[in-house]
């Protein structure tokens, strides 16, 4: 269908390449890897005219894939292709694009794995940059990247939601000169932050600001052109809806967020990207009562699978999520010796491994489960569940893991009054 070498040097060549990159929502995950493979090969050729732009368009094909897919090895590639590029940098611009690149790269690392450090790290970068830049492109560029951190920051206790939004509407005013998917992801990130405030303070004005924000976003990106980006936006008003509908205790709310689910469920396929496509899932069986979980329906199981491998904020949400389907099991059947099994291998893991923070999380989330199914079926205390569930969901918090920290208190809705 393409000839993906010369078209995609056409897209990205010069100093559009992150302008052009929503096109590469219409690539299935692994001819992207293939692409970003092919295209690292090229940038070391000695005979590579510009190797500054080519390890750029590298690094950009290998942070794509990494956030579509959760593979550590990509998104290490992503940063040494970055470090490469401002290796082979001839002046201080093209130096600044290749920091941007790696500041990037830092806050994929955030997004997938959480850890303040990662953000810290791109915010140095940033401020080293300051200043630097030429004006336009490169600083509309910095200002975008700059409030995608911000924006991380509000999550943990490091940061500020009202500096956050400052800096986002503010890359939003210098982006909106020209469109691309870093302008689209500055909108998604402030239309969450919106909507996340406009939920706890229970304040009508943001929530509109967020639903108006994101149909915007949904009609400006048509599944033909954009369906990652327009499930994204999608998922986030289902999510919103579902939220106010569960606050208002609303039938006719909560039905449309489930509709709003499907429909971003619609956009793509599993194995296009599936990152997006278990996070949409997991979101929806979370928000929405009874909707259907995560299933190993066709080819949906390997793909399960290969995210669980990756261990990052999701993959560690799906292990989560299969435990919570074997926990039910064992309970189904009485089976203690099941749950028995289910809790020696967590605290194996939690022996052996030495986890990150949100790992340990969500172990700790997994034996709080086992102890709440043991204590139904032997009709006694399941100690100390509360106390676990708390200090998980702070852990997570801590780590900006907000997937792992929402997952800890839902349980945490559920345990008797009595514990």
């Amino acid at each position: 269908m393409f000839e993906f070498g010369r078209d995609l040097r056409r897209l990205f060549d010069g100093h559009q390449a992150d302008q052009d990159l929503g096109w590469l929502e219409l690539i299935d995950v692994e001819v992207l890897r293939g692409e970003a493979r092919r295209q690292t090969i090229d940038a070391g050729r000695t005979t590579c005219s510009r190797p500054h732009q080519a390890w750029l368009l590298a690094a950009a094909l290998w942070r794509e894939h990494a956030r579509r897919s959760g593979a550590p090895d990509s998104l290490q590639q992503a940063r040494l292709t970055a470090l490469d590029a401002r290796k082979a940098a001839r002046n201080n611009g093209e130096r600044a694009e290749a920091v941007m690149a790696l500041a990037e790269t830092m806050v994929l690392s955030f997004d997938l794995y959480g850890g303040p450090e990662s953000l810290t790290r791109a915010r140095s970068l940033i401020q080293d940059l300051k200043g630097q830049t030429a004006q336009g492109a490169s600083s509309a560029r910095l200002a975008g990247i700059h409030a995608q951190v911000m924006a991380r920051l509000a999550r943990t206790d490091q940061g500020d939601g009202l500096q956050a939004m400052a800096f986002l509407d503010q890359a939003v005013h210098e982006l909106s000169r020209r469109s691309g998917p870093l302008l689209d992801a500055v909108k998604l990130d402030r239309a969450s932050l919106t909507l996340m405030t406009g939920i706890e303070q229970r304040d009508a004005r943001l929530l509109d600001q967020a639903g108006r924000e994101l149909r915007d976003l949904v009609e400006a990106c048509p599944s033909e052109r954009r369906p990652l980006t327009r499930a994204r936006a999608l998922a986030m008003c289902g999510a919103g809806l579902s939220a106010l509908a569960t606050l208002a205790d609303s039938a006719e709310a909560l039905e449309q967020g489930r509709a709003l689910f499907d429909a971003a469920c619609d956009q793509f396929t599993a194995d296009h990207s599936p990152m997006d496509w278990a996070t949409v899932t997991l979101a929806r069986s979370m928000s929405v009562p009874g909707a259907a979980c995560l299933t190993p329906e066709a080819n949906q199981g390997l793909v399960l699978d290969q995210l669980v491998a990756t261990r990052t904020q999701l993959g560690l949400a799906l292990a989560d999520e299969r435990l919570d389907g074997e926990v039910r099991e064992a309970e189904a059947n009485g089976d203690l010796l099941a749950l028995d099994r289910l809790a020696a291998r967590l605290r194996s893991r939690l022996a052996m491994d030495r986890p990150r923070p949100t790992a340990w999380a969500v172990d700790q989330i997994g034996l709080a489960r086992i102890a709440l199914a043991r204590a139904r079926l032997l009709d006694r205390s399941p100690g100390p569940v509360r106390l676990v569930l708390v200090e998980a969901s702070a852990a997570a918090r801590d780590e900006g893991a907000l997937l792992i920290a929402d997952r800890a208190e839902h349980l945490l809705g559920h345990v008797p009054d009595a514990v």
